[in-house]
Order: C-alpha cells, then structure tokens, then sequence
C-alpha cells in the first residue's frame, strides 16, 4: 500500500494539473475572444463618435474665449492615439471646429487679439478634416493671433483663425 499512495497522490496531482492547464487555456481563449469582440465593440463606436459633426455650443466655453453669443458652431473630435487598448494611461484627444460669429464679434475679437495674416504655408484651415471643410468660407483671408492661441485659461493647446469679412473662426485644440 505504501508504494501506492505515492503513485496515486502522483496521478491525482498530475490530473489536476491538466484540469488546471486546459481550464486556464479555455478561460484565455474565452478571455482573448471576448477581448476582440470588446475591441471591435469600442472601434466601432469610436469611428461612428469621430464621423459626427457636433452642433452643441462648446463647454467650457472658457476654452474659445471671446466669441459671444455666435449663432453656429460645428465640431468634431478625434482620438490621437487607440482609446480601445487595455494599456494604461489617457487617450488625448483633438477638436477642430468652425464657428459663426456675429460680426461685431469678429472684429471686436480681431483687435483684442491682434489677429495679423496667416501663412499659407503653416498648419492651418487648409489642415480641416474633410467633414468641416464645406463649412469653411471660400476665398477666405485667415488671420492668426499667438495672444489667442496662448490667452487664459489654456487648458488644451489652442490654435485658431478667424476670418474678419466672413465672421468665421477655425479653431484646433489638443489635450495636453
């Protein structure tokens, strides 16, 4: 009996390691399935969020300051990085949007600011993610103002154009 005990302790103990084994690699495959599924589940909706136009006033409005009580605005937001991932940390995002202003707003934004003429050649509204551009002015005379892009409160990098004759402010801002 004794030379038996060893042999079965040795047989159970091999079995439930092999109950052990294929247990975990079934729950890893379930894991790994249900981990795609959620992925996919998460890609979708973060294209479908990206595709939208928003048409919702800007919050905090702190965050454009200077525009008044504009009667339009239009937006989007993109991921910078894979929001869907399980790696730790924040995913940044970025914003562009055209806002319409009333005119007095413009000019009176204009001079606070001392927008001066943009560069064709830096980034800018030519930079527009396809959606916004047919919201753009045509022929428009982008002016840029580093005061703006740099006034108070900054709580995402802020970059933004405003056109004076069409009362249209381009706007950029990144999480940081």
């Amino acid at each position: 009996m004794k030379t038996r005990t060893p042999v079965l302790v040795a047989v159970l103990g091999a079995s439930l390691a092999m109950l052990m084994v294929v247990g975990c690699v079934g729950t890893a495959i379930w894991y790994v399935r249900d981990d795609a599924d959620e992925t996919s589940g998460c890609r979708e909706s973060v294209q479908a969020g990206e595709a939208k136009v928003r048409t919702d006033r800007w919050d905090p409005p702190e965050e454009l300051p200077g525009l008044g009580d504009y009667p339009e605005i239009h937006w989007q937001v993109r991921a910078m990085g894979d929001p869907c991932t399980r790696a730790p940390g924040p995913t940044d995002w970025a914003y562009q949007g055209v806002v319409t202003l009333h005119p007095q707003d413009a000019q009176r934004l204009a001079q606070r600011y001392e927008f001066v003429a943009h560069l064709p050649q830096s980034p800018g509204p030519a930079d527009a993610w396809p959606a916004l551009v047919p919201l753009l002015p045509t022929q428009p005379r982008w002016l840029h103002s580093t005061a703006y892009d740099e006034a108070s409160p900054s709580t995402r990098w802020r970059t933004a154009f405003l056109d004076v004759e069409h009362a249209t402010l381009f706007f950029v801002l990144r999480d940081h």
